[in-house]
């Protein structure tokens, strides 16, 4: 009915009938549920559709949220740039994530922005490397190569940048991450990822349903990959004196 031109459409959030609900409530329901899922429909009065063909399904997204993130070893922002600054033109992507001790990654914060030259979006990105002290930013340089690092370092000049570049198409990118959400071992802090969590919900085979390029889900892609990659990689070991059978017996007995 919505698809058909003949129908008329309008939308009520809860907030428009706030006088008349009693007091409490409102800040009650939106503190439990703004920004999720069912918030978003019964608080904002959207209507969510699912893609049946999602590479991430709306129930998975939700299983995934968590109220905090407990303390990271390492943080990192990805950027997914744009090719053009122009109004229309794609977003630039920027989603910040860190990692546990126990391998899950924490999505933190969607920082994205559309409409902004070069140093626009390169201050908004160093400003979230600063503001969350991260390790380092990750950077996509299919489209603008050696000009992303230079306009990240023009901000700051001591920036971490780590250029990456894409040798296989976004589904290919985006599978084993979506993989890790299945496992339980990506999770979303906090409510404030409904435009990214939009475009996680609406990727299929052939992309965003708008035929759009998907700018935050790219930046979540490089992120939670470096961080991934990172965990795999063996980090050195230490053996203590009184570790294992390179101890002698007559050591232990002074150990005990």
């Amino acid at each position: 009915m919505i698809g058909d031109p003949r129908s008329a459409v309008t939308r009520a959030g809860t907030q428009a009938n706030a006088r008349f609900l009693a007091p409490g409530f409102l800040d009650e329901v939106m503190g439990r549920y703004a920004g999720t899922r069912l918030g978003r429909q019964e608080i904002d009065g959207e209507l969510i559709e699912e893609r049946a063909d999602a590479l991430w399904p709306r129930a998975a997204i939700e299983a995934c949220r968590v109220a905090t993130a407990p303390a990271l070893q390492r943080i990192v922002v990805g950027i997914d740039p744009p090719g053009s600054g122009r109004p229309g033109a794609d977003a630039c992507g920027i989603v910040a994530a860190g990692l546990s001790e126990d391998g899950v990654v924490y999505v933190l914060e969607d920082a994205s922005v559309a409409g902004l030259a070069p140093a626009g979006w390169a201050a908004k990105a160093v400003a979230l490397y600063r503001r969350l002290k991260a390790d380092c930013i990750v950077a996509e340089v299919n489209l603008g190569g050696d000009m992303v690092r230079s306009v990240l370092q023009q901000v700051d000049a001591n920036a971490a940048v780590r250029c990456v570049r894409a040798s296989r198409g976004k589904w290919l990118r985006a599978e084993p991450i979506a993989a890790m959400y299945a496992q339980g071992r990506v999770k979303h802090v906090g409510a404030g990822f409904a435009a990214l969590e939009d475009e996680m919900a609406d990727f299929g085979l052939d992309g965003l349903s708008s035929g759009r390029s998907p700018d935050r889900l790219d930046a979540l892609v490089w992120a939670v990959t470096e961080l991934a990659e990172r965990a795999a990689r063996p980090g050195p070991r230490i053996r203590g004196f009184d570790d294992g059978p390179l101890v002698p017996a007559w050591w232990r007995q002074f150990t005990r």
